[in-house]
């Protein structure tokens, strides 16, 4: 019997040979619009995907590294809520499906699904692409104006991705709370970037106002302990690239980093992290040395070293963005 396809071969399989017939000059320059809409500051009136050739560029380049940041955020949120499956699931601002995807590859079986956008050729292509996977055959993919008149309907599930840095401060709260309203748990995932996390807690602090708790990454709902303007909060995904992928974006590597912020937050009960690795794990001779925020709520810098044992196996293979310390 054959092994099942990992689900980020199978996307990229899906993706293979959307670029065919775009002059790569063409496909260079959507790129590089996408590249300053997406990392930058750009509140607009209008979809910032706008025909075919800018779709089948975002989906080469940011579909990948968005399935990857939002798989890390939904596998966070799952571990705080083991027992609970989506049973519905509404992707809103999700163009070519890149969250969908995702929330197929953390939680097995089939479910309504619906993806929101208001770019008509994103929702186009992220159809065609979804052919390649059954549990996203029946998606619906409705356009939609991403603003103050949104209206969603009830589900258990609402995720947001690489959305929030596309709209107005009004529309922002309005999606927000229109999310909170519409479900059981909100994921919100923004650039790593120190704006992307500015974003992420405005969000989060209005989902906490609503009732909800976090489950990820925080191991609390209480105000953040990082201090404004001196740092933000970011984790990493890694994000193997396939050859068009290095064509597009133009590397070498096998590989990216695709630095996300996130929020993860439900109205059901919760079993948050006892602390969060919140930087890349310092491994040295001896010990390894964690960044975490803890429960109180604090960050602190924790020393493992070999007279702790078990302890200091898991220290060695900890990962930036995992729960400290490892479920037993």
């Amino acid at each position: 019997m054959n092994a099942p396809t990992h689900p980020a071969e199978t996307l990229r399989a899906a993706l293979a040979g959307l670029l065919d017939g775009l002059p790569p000059r063409q496909a260079s320059q959507a790129v590089e619009r996408l590249i300053a809409n997406y990392r930058g500051a750009t509140p607009t009136d209008a979809p910032i995907l706008r025909d075919r050739a800018d779709v089948a560029a975002y989906a080469a380049y940011r579909m990948p590294a968005t399935f990857e940041a939002v798989r890390s955020a939904l596998a966070a949120f799952a571990a705080a809520v083991p027992e609970w499956v989506p049973g519905g699931h509404l992707d809103v601002g999700g163009g070519t499906g890149a969250a969908a995807w995702a929330v197929s590859a953390t939680w097995e079986g089939e479910r309504p699904v619906t993806v929101l956008d208001w770019a008509e050729p994103a929702l186009a292509l992220g159809r065609e692409i979804a052919a390649a996977k059954p549990a996203l055959r029946d998606v619906r993919w409705q356009r939609s104006r991403i603003g103050a008149a949104l209206t969603l309907e009830s589900t258990d599930l609402v995720t947001v991705s690489y959305v929030l840095n596309e709209l107005t401060a009004p529309d922002r709260t309005a999606l927000v709370d229109a999310a909170a309203d519409a479900a059981q748990a909100v994921v919100i995932v923004e650039p790593g970037t120190p704006d992307g996390y500015a974003r992420v807690i405005e969000a989060r602090d209005r989902l906490i106002s609503a009732g909800f708790q976090v489950a990820a990454p925080c191991p609390h709902s209480a105000a953040c302990p990082i201090e404004p303007g001196t740092d933000w909060c970011h984790f990493s995904a890694r994000v193997s690239r396939s050859s068009l992928h290095r064509q597009v974006k133009g590397g070498s590597l096998p590989y990216e980093d695709e630095k996300f912020s996130y929020v993860a937050a439900t109205r059901l009960p919760v079993t948050p992290a006892p602390s969060r690795v919140v930087r890349r794990p310092q491994i040295r001779k001896g010990q390894v040395l964690l960044d975490l925020c803890e429960t109180d709520p604090s960050l602190r810098r924790a020393t493992v070293t070999k007279r702790h044992g078990d302890l200091y196996k898991a220290a060695r293979d900890a990962d930036w963005g995992d729960a400290w310390p490892p479920a037993p």
